[in-house]
Parts: structure tokens; C-alpha cells; sequence
């Protein structure tokens, strides 16, 4: 966290703006680290505590990457349909200024919610809470399944495409000739199917251990489209984590086993094979992505441990697997 930092005047206009300011009573900024596409901001209101987001138009990476800062308002509507359907599991939204690309959600404190990815890579591998990150997943995609006004509401395949799509595959494909081809018609498969509200960031970095089960941040990439992209992104984080964390490797094994296993459970929109077949042809594609995409993990640093993941992807994208258990004991 940074305490020198100061809002701008729009941050504390939406604040005064929304009324969530008491008279008398000065608000408190604190600016959060770790994300790479927006302005996040702890506001300390006296008595409440909120913090206040906002898009940017070019993300903070390495590589060039310019993003629609109206998936501020998207991810905004998905924390609206989730807390109506899972409020358990999301931050409650407080309110929005949709010109401006801000909104202000509750804010959970780190000692109670801590951060599934610090936990991973720490070692500390919870199998149940896997399972319940599974189940979640499910539960948000069921109640949104086949859903025409949902559909018309996200229909954001332009930021989808932006943001995930063309960094993750589309650039890989252009370092990857003898896979490109594959890689390409993975994006129009996704692309062309639309069948359930997505997040499109389910990764362990923005998921909170929350006392009442996983807590879902940073919905900017969602939209109405493949829900086998969550489940094939979740997945793809355990085992790249398992890389660095080779002593809990069983644990990640039965994790990757136990999240898939609870999402499919909750699968009754299509036949559940179909949505494993999707994620298992997704899954060595972003695998390779987080490794030469525009958005490389940054905890695999060493040169023969990236080999290994490339070697292994470029195997499965040659030669797919129609199952997601087949990858697992593959890896493991």
C-alpha cells in the first residue's frame, strides 16, 4: 500500500457527489497496490470504510495494452447480479458513476479475506477452499445460463477481446507458428459461444478467503459468453502456482481436482462434458499465454521451468484432451 499518494479531484468529487461523505467528517485515501488496469483506492469515511475503483485506459505491463475503461461499468453490473444471486461471495456495491468509470464497493479487510494467490504461492493449499471457489463458479454461471437480457446486458465481446482474448491468445500466436493455427480457432470457438455470464479473471489474485466462503474481485473483463474460459483460467493458476510450490504438489493436484469437480456439479445448461471438452482445449492455450503472452506470470522466472510449461501446452494444443482429469495426472 502507498500512503503518499493523493486523489485526484474526480476521486473525491464521487465520493462527495454520491453523499457517502458525513459534513464535518474528512475522508481518508489510501491508495491499494497490485492491479495493473485501474485506480484502487482505500476511503476511510469515518464511520465505514470503502474502497473507490476506477479503469485505465492503458495497463500497467510491459508490453503495450490499451483497454475500454467502460469495463468499469460491466464489472459493476456483474457485482450487481452476483450479490442478488451469491452476496456472500462478492463485495457489496455501494454506487456508481458510469461517465466518469468509477464505482465504490465495500471494503474487506485483509486480516479476515486474505488473498487465495499469497496463500498459494505461500504453500498454504486449501483443498475445500478450491472446492468452494468451484461451486461458486457454478452457481454465478447456472443462474445466468441462457438468460436473453443478461446476454444483451454484457454483451461485450469488443472487451473481452481486448482484454483477454487478444493479450492472452491471439499475441501468443504470433510467437508460436507451429501452434497459431490452433491457438486462432481456440479464439473463434470462445468467441462464438454464448452461453453464460463470465467473469473472465478467475484467478487467485482476485479471490479473498472470506469467512463465509470465496470473495470474486475484479469482474472488468466480464461478459455473455463461454463459461468453460473461467473454469480453463482458474485451473490454469494452479498449476502454474504448483510450479513454484513443488512440496505441495499433491495438494495442488487435489485442488485441481476438487474445483473442477464442484463446478461441474452445478452444470445443467449444456451437457457437462462439453463445458470440460471447451476448458481442456482453453487450458494448455493459456497455459502457454501466461508464459509468453502480454501478461507472463511473474513468479516463474527461472528459464527451465518455463520450458517446462511450454513444452507441456504445446503438447496438449497439438494433441488436445477432451478432459480436464487427463491434464491433471498428465502434469502431476
Amino acid at each position: 500500500m502507498s500512503n503518499a499518494a493523493v486523489p485526484d479531484r474526480d476521486l473525491v468529487h464521487f465520493v462527495e457527489v454520491q453523499g457517502l461523505t458525513k459534513p464535518g467528517v474528512k475522508a481518508r485515501w489510501q491508495e491499494l497496490a497490485g492491479g495493473v488496469s485501474s485506480d484502487i483506492w482505500k476511503v476511510d469515511l469515518g464511520d465505514r470504510t470503502i474502497c473507490v475503483k476506477r479503469a485505465l485506459p492503458q495497463l500497467k505491463v510491459a508490453a503495450v495494452w490499451d483497454a475500454p475503461v467502460s469495463r468499469n461499468a460491466y464489472e459493476w453490473a456483474w457485482m450487481q447480479f452476483v450479490s442478488e444471486h451469491c452476496p456472500a461471495n462478492v463485495p457489496a456495491p455501494i454506487a456508481q458513476d458510469v461517465e466518469a468509470g468509477l464505482f465504490a464497493m465495500a471494503y474487506l479487510e485483509p486480516e479476515d479475506h486474505p488473498v487465495w494467490k499469497q496463500q498459494l504461492l505461500a504453500g498454504e493449499v486449501d483443498v475445500g477452499l478450491a472446492a468452494a471457489v468451484g461451486k461458486v463458479l457454478g452457481a454465478i454461471h447456472a443462474e445466468s445460463a441462457w438468460r436473453i437480457d443478461l446476454a444483451k446486458r454484457f454483451d461485450t465481446i469488443e472487451n473481452f477481446y481486448a482484454l483477454r482474448l487478444e493479450p492472452y491468445l491471439v499475441a501468443t500466436a504470433a510467437r508460436y507458428p507451429e501452434v497459431s493455427a490452433a491457438l486462432l480457432a481456440l479464439v473463434a470457438q470462445t468467441a462464438g459461444t454464448t452461453h453464460a455470464l463470465v467473469h473472465g479473471d478467475v484467478s487467485p489474485k482476485n479471490i479473498l478467503a472470506g469467512p463465509r466462503g470465496p470473495v470474486l474481485l475484479d469482474a472488468e473483463c466480464a461478459w455473455y459468453g463461454d463459461p468453460a474460459f473461467d473454469l480453463a483460467f482458474c485451473l490454469n493458476h494452479l498449476v502454474l502456482k504448483a510450479v513454484v510450490v513443488p512440496s505441495r504438489s499433491a495438494e495442488f493436484a487435489r485442488s485441481f481436482m476438487a474445483l473442477m469437480r464442484s463446478y461441474l456439479d452445478q452444470v445443467g445448461w449444456e451437457p457437462a462434458h462439453e463445458v470440460q471438452r471447451r476448458a481442456a482445449k482453453l487450458l494448455p492455450g493459456l497455459l502457454l499465454a501466461r508464459i509468453d503472452g502480454k501478461s507472463p506470470v511473474e513468479y516463474i522466472t527461472d528459464e527451465q521451468e518455463k520450458d517446462r510449461v511450454r513444452g507441456f501446452a504445446v503438447g496438449l494444443i497439438k494433441d488436445p484432451s477432451q478432459e480436464l482429469s487427463d491434464i491433471c495426472r498428465r502434469w502431476f
